[in-house]
């Protein structure tokens, strides 16, 4: 299969350098300055299963003349826009697209842009992140990639993906309830980036503190019940093992979130809080905690829309 992924970011150029380094016909769809980085320096990975440092093809939007049979979405939800717009050249009939984000929302703009046959559901498990020379610090043994049809169906397609993705140094598998993990990963992150980017520190930080197990707890069960409203509610393992991550002593574990937050960067506020709110409000479920942590962030965005100051 002919592979495109949009970005070489710190979570598209993990999953796709790993698919390059089994040798699997991968190009990178970025801008102007991350292929000046990636032709200089190369694709370059520091991770416990294995550095890398690799050439990979780089291509920049505008000057695609070519489908693929795959392409891979790994932005930022800010920046949907501009990658549907990236990606357009490279999609013919046949072409499957997959995207990583998280939440809901991108699917249904995805869906209504290149037509719902084409779009797969899929999500990624992965701490990651991207050094300021450029390379991917990958923090820990997780890596995990899920897709699948939006019906849950086994098609040809998610077969040849899968085959794809076998040999390749991460956990890539087809999943047929893509639905039901997707609410699953969006109720645990949703909870993560709330309570971490409202109170500016670590789940280990915020448990310690007097009442911060219990807002945790609680701002689980809030987006739970969106889940559950939704024909989603989440598995009892699965909602045991969030609790107990989440409400893990010690742990320096954030949202990657807070990070761009405390970077004084863009946030994905919207996407990943305020779509899951009003999801709930649709159903009469206040939820409290992820308002105001959705509110504290909107400030965050209005401060970047400032125009600085001139000097005098």
């Amino acid at each position: 299969m002919k592979v495109l992924m949009l970005g070489a970011g710190a979570t598209g150029g993990y999953f796709g350098g790993r698919m390059l380094e089994a040798g699997r016909d991968v190009s990178f769809l970025v801008r102007e300055h991350r292929a000046a980085q990636l032709r200089g320096n190369g694709l370059l990975v520091r991770s416990p299963q294995g550095d890398l440092r690799l050439k990979p093809r780089v291509l920049i939007s505008g000057h695609i003349h070519e489908t693929f049979d795959l392409v891979i979405l790994a932005c930022k939800a800010y920046d949907l826009e501009a990658a549907m717009t990236a990606i357009a050249p490279a999609v013919g009939p046949e072409t499957a697209i997959l995207p990583l984000l998280n939440g809901l929302r991108h699917f249904e703009l995805l869906d209504e842009r290149f037509g719902a046959d084409q779009v797969l559901r899929g999500l990624c498990s992965i701490a990651v992140r991207l050094d300021s020379d450029g390379a991917i610090e990958h923090m820990s043994e997780m890596h995990a990639l899920r897709f699948g049809e939006i019906d849950d169906r086994r098609t040809s397609r998610i077969e040849a993906i899968e085959a794809l993705m076998q040999g390749c140094k991460f956990d890539g598998r087809a999943s047929f309830s893509i639905q039901q993990a997707v609410w699953e990963k969006w109720v645990m992150l949703a909870s993560l980036a709330g309570m971490t980017c409202l109170m500016h520190a670590n789940v280990g930080q915020i448990v310690v503190a007097p009442e911060g197990r219990a807002l945790m707890l609680d701002t689980i069960d809030e987006c739970a019940a969106i889940a559950a409203a939704h024909g989603y509610a989440p598995r009892q393992h699965v909602l045991d093992g969030t609790r107990t991550i989440l409400t893990e002593p010690g742990s320096r574990a954030k949202a990657s979130m807070l990070r761009d937050l405390e970077q004084g960067g863009k946030v994905e506020a919207d996407h990943i809080l305020g779509d899951l709110i009003a999801r709930g409000a649709k159903h009469g479920i206040a939820a409290p905690l992820l308002r105001a942590a959705h509110t504290s962030l909107k400030i965050h965005e209005a401060t970047l829309k400032k125009p600085a100051r001139q000097k005098a």
